[in-house]
């Protein structure tokens, strides 16, 4: 069989959140084709690098489930890593299409293959979960489809599994430990700065640049409810206490309002909760005063409460004078 594989993934998801516009999911379904680039030393000398690469991305094809995979930003060098090393992909399963693409029939389109991966992993995903997949939470389901190649050699296999990506979902996101022990809120770690995309959510970015928010703490919401699925008002509440003090701490004391800034935070659907997904972030932004989105703010909210009187070349943050509109 070739040594080739692609990805695809699929997944359309949302955040809960008390402000709006504050960042769904849009799962842009891209297809990545491994360029086998190869241009590593070979310590046996026996084997090219191509070779070597070339058995790690057969053995990464065929890894069974549980199993997680790891490559390069460019596509090349895919192979089997330990789960608790930082990696992209996980595999939860395979499903074979023969029976429904036998071997003279084409290869399906790009959009095609996205229904197929949607249609034949989602389930057997949530499965490998014990059945709790958090539809709004950070994983979404992924897949490797037969390349040209081996769709013609007569390759039908696809293998299922489990990844993180950006909120523009055009780049995959490592993550470390194996999904089945994850809470999978779709968090990021404070002083983590999203940027500003059409007034709306996008990627993670240096604070330094124009952004729509800032990460300022995260809330486990298990440890203050303990017995049932807090209801939407109750979570509101505990996210207002806890976000004010953590925000507080991690600014330095910084006068929010007086730079045009507002806290906000995340709240947990009972989907969520049900699947275990308990965490919640805290996060700074400038909603626009027509409340069609959010204005850009420039520099981070770290420690700038500690300064009196900050100057106009101050680091702390203020929204820009672009962004009111």
């Amino acid at each position: 069989m070739s040594t080739n594989a692609e990805r695809l993934h699929s997944g359309t998801r949302t955040l809960s959140t008390r402000l709006v516009m504050a960042g769904a999911f849009v799962g842009a379904l891209g297809i990545l084709t491994l360029s086998m680039v190869f241009s590593w030393p070979v310590a046996s000398g026996k084997q090219s690098p191509a070779d070597v690469a070339a058995e790690n991305l057969a053995a990464a094809f065929e890894a069974p489930a549980g199993s997680c995979l790891n490559w390069r930003p460019d596509g090349s060098d895919m192979k089997t890593v330990g789960c608790d090393q930082p990696h992209l992909f996980e595999v939860s399963g395979d499903v074979d299409i023969a029976a429904e693409y036998p071997e003279s029939a084409p290869s399906p389109t790009n959009e095609a293959w996205r229904e197929i991966a949607k249609q034949k992993c989602t389930t057997g995903a949530a499965t490998y979960l014990g059945g709790k997949l958090d539809p709004y939470g950070k994983y979404s389901v992924g897949a490797l489809k037969p390349s040209d190649e081996q769709w013609r050699d007569g390759d039908r296999k696809l293998r299922c599994g489990l990844q993180r990506a950006v909120p523009s979902g055009n780049t995959l996101v490592a993550t470390t430990g194996s999904a089945k022990n994850q809470d999978q809120s779709d968090i990021y770690d404070p002083g983590t700065c999203l940027a500003l995309v059409n007034k709306n959510v996008g990627d993670p970015v240096g604070c330094e640049a124009e952004h729509a928010y800032e990460i300022t703490g995260v809330v486990d919401l298990a440890q203050i409810f303990k017995d049932s699925v807090p209801e939407e008002a109750q979570q509101q509440a505990a996210m207002l206490e806890q976000c004010t003090k953590l925000t507080n701490e991690y600014s330095g004391g910084l006068d929010l309002q007086s730079k045009g800034l507002s806290l906000t935070w995340d709240t947990r659907k009972a989907e969520s909760w049900d699947a275990g997904s308990h965490r919640a972030v805290c996060k700074v932004g400038a909603p626009l005063s027509d409340n069609s989105g959010l204005a850009p703010i420039n520099g981070s909210v770290k420690d700038a409460g500690k300064s009196s009187a900050p100057s106009s070349g101050s680091s702390a943050p203020t929204p820009s004078s672009t962004g009111g509109g």
